[in-house]
């Protein structure tokens, strides 16, 4: 990594995971395979920001320790990269354990539980799949039946308040940091 840790992708340890890496890989991993609308590609970086704004805002009572678990839930994307669903589910169960060990070591990192409870899980689901959404419609040229159909039918109050808009990595890196720097105060 570029903090000069070493992290052995089968067997990782929270010793060897910093934002900092998580930031600068995720501002470099390119979502929908890079086939988006726009100047710079959509990052995993920049997505993560908007499941984070869009978990907060569907979750106003969560605290800030969810909201940080919202920010990481494709943490482990710095390292392993951003696969579409069908390729995940060719490769099968192996990518889930590999992805699964490295989402544990990087909660625990962060002083979040290693598994993160259903409940929360489900309403971080729930931010992605809108985040989805508004990606497909925003940026990757779906119509709305089209996202409906793939992602599901979003409440039009929620998906209006959230706009897109593509920006240079080291910008997404910082924003990132950011994020993180000021939900691990409140945690």
């Amino acid at each position: 990594m570029l903090s000069g840790r070493r992290l052995d992708l089968l067997d990782p340890t929270p010793f060897d995971i910093e934002i900092e890496d998580i930031a600068h890989g995720l501002a470099f991993v390119a979502r929908w395979n890079g086939q988006t609308k726009g100047n710079f590609a959509y990052s995993v970086a920049e997505h993560s920001l908007l499941v984070e704004s869009i978990f907060s805002e569907l979750n106003p009572s969560a605290t800030e320790k969810w909201s940080l678990a919202a920010l990481l839930h494709d943490a482990p994307e710095y390292v392993i990269g951003d696969m579409i669903s069908p390729v995940k589910a060719a490769i099968g169960p192996a990518y889930e354990k590999l992805d699964d060990r490295l989402s544990r070591a990087i909660h625990i990192r962060f002083g979040l539980p290693a598994k993160i409870p259903q409940p929360v899980k489900r309403q971080i689901k729930t931010a992605d799949k809108i985040s989805a959404w508004l990606e497909a419609t925003q940026i990757a040229g779906f119509t709305f039946n089209e996202a409906n159909k793939f992602f599901g039918k979003c409440n039009q109050k929620i998906v209006d308040r959230f706009v897109i808009d593509l920006r240079a990595p080291r910008e997404v890196r910082k924003a990132y940091i950011s994020r993180y720097s000021q939900l691990s105060k409140l945690t």
